[in-house]
């Protein structure tokens, strides 16, 4: 069965390197590859356009630490991987978060 023009296409999934859940690619972050120094870095994919191959993962700090202890980053991008950069940085901004409070709707930040 062939799917009708007006009818939505499913957003892609993807699944979380951290708990292995499967989301909508747009609720995840993407992660890559990039030869810092000679060092195969891990680093984020804002735009997600990066070459190479891609893992995904929440932003919780739940699912960072999940990825470590389980060395997902390696598996994810089949390669021996610095994932240290990375993990700081969105611990930074997990910490960054907690100490800023929650966000009222109707005052800009």
């Amino acid at each position: 069965m062939q799917a009708r023009a007006h009818e939505a296409a499913a957003p892609p999934k993807r699944t979380c390197i951290g708990c292995r859940r499967r989301e909508d690619q747009a609720v995840l972050l993407r992660l890559a590859v990039e030869e810092i120094g000679g060092v195969a870095t891990v680093v984020l994919d804002p735009v997600r356009r990066r070459p190479g191959r891609g893992a995904w993962m929440h932003r919780e700090p739940e699912c960072v630490e999940l990825a470590v202890k389980r060395r997902a980053f390696g598996r994810a991008f089949r390669a021996n991987v610095d994932s240290s950069a990375v993990v700081d940085q969105l611990r930074a901004h997990d910490e960054a978060a907690t100490t800023a409070g929650p966000r009222h709707p109707n005052r800009p930040t």
